[in-house]
């Protein structure tokens, strides 16, 4: 539970997520699945305001999923 919280994992994570997306080895199809999900979460709250979920936890969580998975899948 502390590691959830520790603003160094959560530095990596989007490190290795910015290194990701613009790595030329990660296929455009991979970079939408992590991208389209995140943008329209930041803008669906807003016409839905009862969601129980703030963006940037929504956006963490997209982000670590998409860097486990993409790091695994690709070798990277």
């Amino acid at each position: 539970m502390r590691k959830l919280f520790s603003l160094r994992r959560w530095g990596h994570v989007f490190r290795r997520v910015i290194r990701l997306v613009a790595s030329p080895a990660v296929p455009l199809k991979e970079k939408l699945l992590f991208g389209i999900p995140v943008l329209l979460y930041w803008v669906l709250p807003d016409l839905l305001p009862y969601l129980p979920f703030d963006d940037i936890a929504v956006t963490m969580f997209v982000a670590n999923w998409f860097s486990e998975r993409v790091e695994k899948k690709y070798r990277l």
